[in-house]
């Protein structure tokens, strides 16, 4: 059984997490759809709220009406920066597809409704609504520093926000230790409970392969070397994906799930264990299990001839690649190799995006507070690494100061990984009342573990 949030250290049911609740419905009715954002009217009512619990905020812009909020709650003595980071932006929404208002902000049934509820203003919420009740209820660190960073622009590229921040205030950016966005919703596998730790993110190195040929007419195709026939071939493969290539943080979550030793050194036993989550357990070794254990490439868009009565001479398709953390392009062009190997000769390979995947180590002081924590409320659950498919403002904050660790990490139970994962960037978008308070006490709890007071 799960045990209750009765621990002397919590806030009651009439502090933090009433208080996120009522801002994460507030928040949503600011509608902040990116583009364009707009996201201004609801920084505003963020700092407002926590300049008047005591916090110095500054609003920090790269364009009129996107400031990005940063806000801090010193210590008496030095010590670590504890940051909580989130980001106000959320993805466009079409009404046409919901059920209900996605700018509602209505609470019904015990779920809060409307765009951003997931991705992430329920993450904003309960971070700022916390930050501001410790600070109302007197509380102060005894060491180091409180820093709430709430960024606009991420659903585009953060080049507003925590591009920005990183790059041009990367001391009013810093801190020790973030908790961002990424992983926290529980999931449970054969009767027993986990929770994610996003310690990491893929790299991306998205890129075009091309073939060329001879541009003839439609009508007669003997005169004619048809590009896209030339593509064709080596398209067909990517039905397959790369080998699995063992690393360390996805051993570590194959062991925690199939409960055994896994040895990293023999691929055939990697590939056994990965075979028997499959079967047990599909949808996390979709979701989690592989996307850490291999270089991902998916065909997304194809280009050939403009007209449809003439031979293309040039085809082209992108290949959206995802690359496990510490790997560049070496590693793409040798399972490209792999995987389509011969039919890819004569083909041509352009680059048009590389980042290299970014991680934190798994173990930390952050990843203690965390586990004591999830003691307290969820104590026969296990926390797990975990490493995103896709990307968040936490590789801006990796990449400018390597020695900040950064994790994801926003429990949730109500709503599991399972149910809530569809919601993000989807119609009919909504949280749990009773996760946004065990959010809210989670981010009550962390100061006050790692800050001390």
């Amino acid at each position: 059984m799960v045990k209750p949030m009765g621990t002397s250290s919590s806030p009651s049911k009439s502090g933090a997490g009433p208080d996120a609740i009522r801002l994460l419905s507030e928040l949503i009715r600011h509608d902040t759809s990116n583009p364009p954002g707009n996201e201004e009217p609801a920084q505003r009512m963020l700092a407002e709220m926590l300049s008047e619990a005591g916090f110095e905020c500054e609003l920090l812009a790269a364009q009129p009406g996107r400031p990005n909020l940063i806000a801090r709650l010193p210590g008496a003595a030095p010590g670590p920066v504890l940051g909580l980071l989130s980001h106000v932006d959320t993805v466009p929404a079409d009404p046409e597809e919901w059920s209900f208002d996605p700018w509602s902000g209505e609470v019904r049934d015990g779920y809060i409704l409307g765009r951003g509820a997931q991705d992430m203003k329920d993450q904003v919420a309960a971070e700022v609504a916390a930050a501001a009740w410790l600070a109302r209820e007197g509380w102060r660190p005894e060491r180091g520093e409180l820093k709430i960073i709430v960024t606009v622009d991420e659903e585009t590229g953060a080049h507003a926000g925590a591009q920005y921040l990183c790059r041009e205030h990367p001391e009013k950016a810093y801190a020790d230790l973030l908790v961002n966005e990424g992983a926290g919703a529980m999931f449970e596998f054969e009767g027993r409970r986990f929770y994610g730790l996003s310690v990491g993110e893929k790299g991306v190195f998205r890129f075009r392969l091309r073939a060329n040929g001879r541009a003839g007419h439609g009508s007669v195709p003997s005169l004619g070397d048809n590009a896209l026939l030339r593509l064709a071939p080596a398209l067909v493969r990517f039905s397959e994906q790369p080998p699995l290539e063992p690393n360390e943080l996805g051993l570590v979550l194959l062991r925690s799930l199939l409960g055994r030793e896994i040895d990293g050194g023999d691929p055939g036993e990697v590939g056994g264990a990965m075979d028997e989550l499959t079967r047990r357990s599909p949808e996390l070794a979709a979701y989690l299990a592989e996307p850490m254990l291999r270089v991902t490439m998916v065909p997304t868009t194809i280009t050939a001839s403009q007209k449809h009565n003439v031979i293309p001479s040039k085809a082209e398709v992108v290949i959206d690649c995802r690359v496990p953390p510490g790997q560049g392009a070496d590693a793409v062009h040798r399972h490209l190799e792999g995987l389509a190997g011969s039919t890819a000769s004569g083909l041509e390979v352009e680059f048009i995006e590389q980042v290299v995947g970014n991680a934190s180590p798994f173990e930390s002081p952050l990843t203690d507070a965390i586990r004591d924590w999830l003691a307290e409320v969820d104590p026969e659950a296990t926390l797990v690494p975990v490493v995103m498919a896709g990307f968040s403002d936490s590789h801006w904050w990796r990449a400018a100061f390597d020695s900040t660790v950064v994790y994801g990490f926003h429990p949730q139970r109500e709503l599991d990984f399972f149910t809530s994962a569809p919601l993000v960037h989807g119609a009919d978008e909504r949280a749990a009342t009773a996760d946004i308070e065990l959010a809210a006490h989670f981010y009550t709890y962390l100061p006050r573990r790692i800050l001390g007071g």
